[in-house]
């Protein structure tokens, strides 16, 4: 047996070595390759939380009277938003700013000569969150109603947010991927092949922008939040193998 040991090691080394280069051979006939596909998945979709924010201003050479007169005002803004519809627990008032107001003073010659106290200047800024757009829209257009009432209310235009936008993204991914692994077949068809393993996924920037805007997409991503319709988009880029 110790004599035939040699030639039966030899024999399995053949053996072996042909399973190899036959594998190889196998191996290096079939078609090797990847396909880069880029899928979007896009949705139209319309706010449904508001903020909209103003503030109104008093100015005097006394501060305790701009106090009292500011809180008349803030009064009356409280008592109008009521009549609205608006509830007073949604009326967030911040602190009242107070600036003192400086005028300067330059002679004919353009030297400067200082500054004299000219009042203060009092600003109170309201905000309000809500879930009735329409309601708010409303009332940030009529708002300047209040000047009937003596008061300069300045209002900022609303802005429009999305309170599901978590649902919404994944429901984007799903789609982008979607679209994807479509191309990706149709591609792989097409060349005769058959579409393997997915390899990698990347996700592109989640872009929000406003519909028929004409906003360009940002590489850092856009947050739409001047339109209250809005769209959805985001990218998936997926690498197959292809058999």
């Amino acid at each position: 047996m110790s004599k035939n040991l040699p030639a039966i090691i030899f024999a399995l080394a053949i053996v072996i070595a042909s399973i190899v280069l036959g594998n190889a051979i196998i191996n290096r006939n079939r078609p090797q390759g990847t396909i880069n596909v880029t899928g979007l998945g896009e949705s139209n979709f319309t706010s449904d939380l508001v903020v909209w924010e103003g503030n109104f201003t008093r100015e005097s050479f006394d501060l305790k009277s701009a106090y009292a007169d500011l809180e008349k005002d803030k009064k009356l803004v409280t008592e109008y938003l009521i009549s609205k519809g608006i509830p007073a627990e949604k009326l967030i008032f911040n602190a009242v700013n107070t600036n003192p107001k400086y005028q300067q003073n330059y002679s004919n010659d353009g030297r400067y000569l200082g500054q004299t106290f000219d009042g203060y200047s009092l600003n109170q800024s309201l905000k309000i969150e809500s879930t009735e757009v329409e309601k708010v829209e409303k009332i940030s257009r009529e708002i300047t109603e209040l000047l009937n009432q003596g008061i300069a209310f300045y209002s900022q235009a609303p802005r429009y947010y999305y309170t599901e936008l978590e649902s919404l993204k994944l429901e984007m991914i799903a789609k982008a991927t979607e679209d994807a692994r479509i191309r990706a077949e149709r591609i792989a068809e097409n060349s005769k092949g058959d579409l393997g393993d997915l390899i990698s996924a990347n996700m592109g920037i989640f872009q929000i922008t406003g519909q028929n805007s004409g906003e360009d997409y940002s590489w850092g991503g856009t947050f739409n939040t001047a339109d209250k319709n809005k769209t959805a988009s985001i990218t998936m880029k997926l690498v197959f193998e292809v058999d």
